[in-house]
């Protein structure tokens, strides 16, 4: 823990706090606000801060240890502990607390409707008074493309303020009118309420794709031109064509009746990252990404309803339905406190999709919240002062005499003990060095402890032998690392130190790094290092972890790959080329031990009897471990986030 257990000080007294839902602060010795939390019960929640500091989770215990008094407001209902909570977090911005966050600013449409005559802009600024805003958009050229064509089917103003009270007070029209570039009032072409109607039905359309305006162009394009008013006719076939390229260029996803929002979540053990697809009149009419650095104690559900009440902050007006990968913590009051921020205290929905296009557009949220999280994490990576600094904050954590240049981790994979192989992984400077890696096959083992033991014996050999022969370090795989990882805790610390040990090697850090706590355990100390979950340190360390367990699990599928090529080489009339042709006709090992005699009679060159004498071999004592690889590859695939 860092500090000291200073609670006593400002515990309240026993009975003191009330039973009755409400939101609850701590604050340091400053006054400034650490934590805000909501509790339907707030004796009983407040009560879990109070216990034994060992059974916290770390980040609890630094907060307790700055925290120098607890404060409580208690409220009717869970829904106002809700908005309250979101309230004072968006006011006090505490630094303990879940704080989603756009990684970049996003371009608007706004319609300028406090102004006499509004305009349509182009805008990042989410604070114009009185304005309405749509999107957001991810790309700004196109948005530019789409403005000019909304100008062109709603014609309105477009001078800037100064043109149009120039224009207003002279009665002239402005320079833009002139050249046929503004159709406002300042045009002299038509009045402000004239104006104003035209804006309504511009913000009717891009509220929910309203047709109306479409079908009533057309039907005065149609009069235009059986009265011979050609010229009238083509300015209102542009205008109609101009909308119809607005509507083209969003996809239709779902009804055209249909208005909702779609929530996307991907996390790890320290960040998450959450998309948004904003669908209106059945399009896909913006989306948002967001990060956030997450802890122990933030479930998905916890993440959910942060990112749910950020994304409608402001004056951002949420749809009747709202679709998430799973249902946020306390959902009924969440949904009554999102419908309380509709116009007409209209009802909020939050679900899960079940079937159908809405199942899609769900996946199509996750995996784009996937890959931002992915493109987050890349970005972190080569940002070379922050790996500088995760490198220092390293050398300082686990007090070494230089900075980890190079780290060599180890992971050891296995199929609940057959199979068992190991990996190494290199990074230098902070980032991998892949010509470095290497493979190991365990053939006899105890255990993971033995494992590690035997694979970090045969480093610590290769890496005497190097010193013994006197090699330069030209060669990547020949330099000694600074420091060794494994993956895992105690125990299999243990086992590598005994390992250096018995090499004789003195001058390489070893450290173990524990899953879900990420604990960093080094040798001979009973208590693992608690690196703050926001460090760099930390973060180098979990993807130098992560690779090792990829690049393990990457060479444990290629050995099972070729392992049942080679049992189905013993078939009759099943040779390589037919072999490696039923893997890519099947696509992995996975859904071809799955298959049916007749999906396998189904495969090219195959047939019904070579299906059944497939299946049979499949089936056979060859193969009596099928079952169980398949289920501990698909956990490993969940490890990996396939």
């Amino acid at each position: 823990m860092n500090g000291t257990d200073n609670r006593a000080t400002f515990r309240p007294a026993q009975g003191e706090i009330p039973t009755s839902p409400g939101v609850y602060r701590f604050s340091d010795r400053h006054g400034r606000v650490l934590y805000i939390g909501k509790a339907k019960n707030l004796r009983a929640r407040l009560a879990n801060y109070f216990q034994p500091l060992h059974s916290l989770m770390p980040r609890t215990r630094t907060m307790l240890s700055i925290a120098a008094k607890v404060d409580w407001t208690v409220v009717a209902t869970d829904t106002e502990s809700l908005i309250l909570e979101h309230t004072w977090i968006t006011e006090y911005k505490p630094p303990f607390n879940v704080q989603f966050k756009d990684d970049k600013t996003y371009p608007y449409l706004a319609v300028t409707l406090r102004e006499e005559a509004p305009r349509l802009v182009i805008t990042r600024n989410e604070r114009i008074r009185g304005a309405r805003y749509f999107g957001p958009y991810p790309k700004v050229w196109a948005l530019r493309e789409t403005t000019s064509l909304l100008q062109q089917a709603f014609p309105i103003r477009t001078c800037n303020d100064a043109d149009y009270q120039r224009a207003m007070s002279s009665g002239k029209p402005c320079l833009a009118g002139q050249i046929g570039r503004c159709s406002g009032p300042c045009s002299q072409k038509l009045t402000v309420e004239e104006h104003r109607a035209r804006v309504g039905e511009l913000v009717a359309f891009l509220g929910g794709s309203d047709t109306s305006h479409l079908k009533a162009l057309q039907r005065a394009m149609r009069e235009a031109a059986n009265e011979q008013r050609y010229e009238d006719a083509a300015r209102l076939r542009d205008q109609a064509e101009a909308v119809e390229h607005v509507m083209e260029k969003n996809a239709v996803v779902l009804g055209l009746d249909v208005n909702l929002d779609v929530f996307g979540l991907r996390s790890d053990e320290l960040a998450a990252a959450a998309h948004q697809f904003i669908i209106r009149g059945g399009r896909i009419r913006g989306e948002r990404s967001w990060i956030v650095d997450v802890e122990l104690d933030d479930s998905p559900e916890t993440l959910l309803e942060q990112v749910l009440q950020s994304a409608y902050e402001g004056d951002r007006e949420p749809p009747p339905q709202i679709l998430v990968p799973q249902l946020p913590a306390n959902s009924p009051a969440l949904e009554e406190a999102l419908g309380a921020r509709r116009p007409r205290r209209g009802r909020v929905t939050v679900r899960v999709p079940e079937r159908g296009d809405k199942v899609q557009l769900m996946d199509r949220a996750m995996r784009n919240a996937g890959e931002h999280l992915i493109r987050h994490k890349l970005k972190r990576a080569a940002d070379l002062t922050a790996r500088t600094d995760a490198l220092a904050e390293l050398q300082r954590a686990l007090d070494m005499e230089e900075a980890p240049l190079r780290i060599e981790c180890i992971d050891v994979s296995h199929l609940q003990g057959t199979g068992v192989v190991a990996s190494l992984v290199v990074f230098e400077d902070g980032l991998p060095a892949k010509g470095a890696y290497r493979k190991y096959r365990i053939e006899q083992t105890t255990d993971d402890t033995d494992s590690i033991h035997q694979v970090v014996s045969r480093r610590a050999a290769q890496l005497n032998a190097a010193r013994d022969a006197g090699e330069q370090p030209t060669g990547i795989y020949r330099d000694r690392p600074q420091l060794l990882i494994v993956d895992g805790g105690e125990p299999q610390v243990k086992a590598a130190a005994r390992a250096l040990q018995e090499a004789g090697i003195t001058d390489i850090a070893l450290c173990g790094i524990a899953k879900r706590l990420e604990e960093i355990w080094l040798p001979g100390d009973p208590f693992p290092v608690i690196l703050p979950r926001t460090s760099e340190a930390l973060f180098l360390v979990q993807r130098v972890r992560d690779e090792a367990h990829r690049f393990a699990i990457t060479f444990q599928r290629q050995r099972r790959s070729t392992s049942i090529s080679s049992r189905l080489s013993e078939i009759p009339g099943l040779g390589p080329k037919r072999v490696q042709a039923l893997l890519k006709y099947f696509g992995s090992v996975t859904r071809l031990r799955a298959a049916s005699a007749a999906e396998l009679a189904a495969a090219p060159g195959v047939g019904q009897k070579l299906g059944e004498q497939i299946l049979a071999h499949l089936h056979s004592d060859a193969g009596a471990g099928a079952k169980l690889e398949v289920q501990v590859e698909a956990k490993q695939g969940e490890e990996l986030g396939a």
